[in-house]
């Protein structure tokens, strides 16, 4: 058979449509001045007022949640400095000029998000947003609408961090730290420092919602509050039962959280007491390791829990603490009692509110399946049931180096 001949037109109507959909890569491009980057969101209750603002010019029926005010903070393409600034100083600036901070009110998220687009040219975008603050006072009334939205935002980056605030979650948004010109940056800096220095868990919004999903787990949140130089501080952590705040803990009960789960590294500090004042020195928990068993005794789950942690002599407060073995002893015997209290007084805690922030539930699921598939099956039912659950700790506290002294 001879060779086909290929006609010259023929063959360059081929290539070009094989070449013409490697042309189309950026037909949909949109410049990033050309849109509205989010960087932050502020969620807040949002008070009537009787002089006709927004509020009053919202014609939707009253929800049950009422109205929130949403603040969002927007990047200013070109504004924000990747070095020193331009006054030689070294300092950060202010954010006022690298940011833009817009607010209104609405009956949802959705509803205020697009309140906000209607005041905004560009389109918004969320693929950057890494701070979500959310006030006390809205959290403990439900998070769904939140948790639901940004869920189903596939622009939202499931290592954005979602927190509570003490009060007015607006102020973060406004706030100028000295360290940074952009403050949801500084948020940030905040909670991964503190999970690298041992202070805080990791809990990511995708691991929240991760947790707050399973059937024998509830999710929890880093509460926060901004102090009167505009700095931020880690108060403890705000604890759920389904997607209602019920509670939070003190900011060492963070460490006995940790120490329950197993986490490390670890960042906590305590004050030890050997007989008095002039007796007291200062530890500093640097490894801990937790296992758990479960038995179901008298138709509940009994768990017995073991912590060993490792701990440094940080310091002492006078020269009347003279060190030596039974000094050591003590110290550990102390510590081990002191622990043992933190972490009974943090689970009865959230026991209280039938709030497993722990996973024990499961862990149940896990070792005995045929018990919960028969005794409780529900999240609703676990969460009652946690209320009645038995726990035995066995503590042990190690001290592993005790500095040096010159002489």
């Amino acid at each position: 058979m001879g060779k086909i001949q290929w006609n010259p037109l023929v063959k360059l109507i081929f290539a070009m449509l094989i070449i013409t959909p490697l042309l189309t890569g950026c037909w949909d491009r949109l410049e990033i001045e050309d849109r509205a980057v989010v960087l932050g969101i502020s969620i807040d209750e949002a008070v009537s007022k009787s002089n006709g603002d927004e509020v009053a010019q919202v014609r939707t029926p009253p929800l049950q949640t009422g109205l929130i005010r949403v603040a969002i903070q927007i990047a200013l393409p070109g504004r924000i400095a990747l070095g020193p600034s331009e006054s030689g100083g070294g300092g950060k600036g202010s954010s006022q000029d690298t940011l833009w901070i817009i607010d209104v009110v609405g009956y949802s998220i959705d509803d205020a998000i697009m309140n906000l687009q209607q005041q905004i040219s560009s389109p918004l975008f969320f693929g950057h947003l890494r701070v979500i603050v959310v006030s006390e006072k809205v959290a403990k009334k439900g998070i769904e609408n939140v948790n639901d939205y940004f869920h189903r935002n596939s622009e939202v980056r499931r290592m954005a961090w979602l927190m509570i605030s003490k009060g007015k979650a607006m102020e973060l948004m406004k706030a100028a730290p000295k360290l940074e010109r952009v403050p949801t940056l500084y948020l940030i800096s905040t909670l991964d420092e503190s999970i690298k220095m041992g202070k805080f868990p990791m809990d990511y919004i995708g691991i929240f919602w991760s947790n707050s999903a399973k059937k024998g787990q509830e999710g929890f949140l880093p509460y926060v509050d901004m102090k009167k130089e505009q700095n931020v501080e880690v108060m403890g952590m705000a604890y759920f039962r389904g997607y209602r705040m019920v509670g939070k803990t003190k900011p060492l009960q963070i460490g006995a959280y940790m120490g329950i789960k197993g986490l490390n590294p670890a960042g906590y500090r305590v004050f030890v007491d050997l007989g008095g004042p002039s007796k007291t020195v200062m530890t500093a928990t640097t490894h801990r390791d937790s296992k758990m068993a479960v038995q179901i005794i008298n138709g509940h789950p009994h768990f017995s829990i073991r912590i060993a942690s490792e701990i440094n002599l940080e310091e002492k407060i006078s020269e009347a603490v003279n060190i030596n073995v039974r000094v050591l002893k003590q110290i550990q015997q102390s510590q081990k009692v002191q622990a043992t209290k933190l972490y009974e007084a943090l689970i009865k805690k959230t026991q209280e509110s039938g709030s497993d922030i722990f996973g024990f539930g499961e862990f149940v699921r896990a070792k005995k399946p045929r018990y919960w598939n028969t005794q409780i099956k529900t999240k609703e039912r676990w969460q009652e049931m946690y209320k009645e659950v038995t726990f035995d700790f066995y503590v042990k506290v190690s001290v592993r180096r005790v500095g040096m002294k010159s002489k």
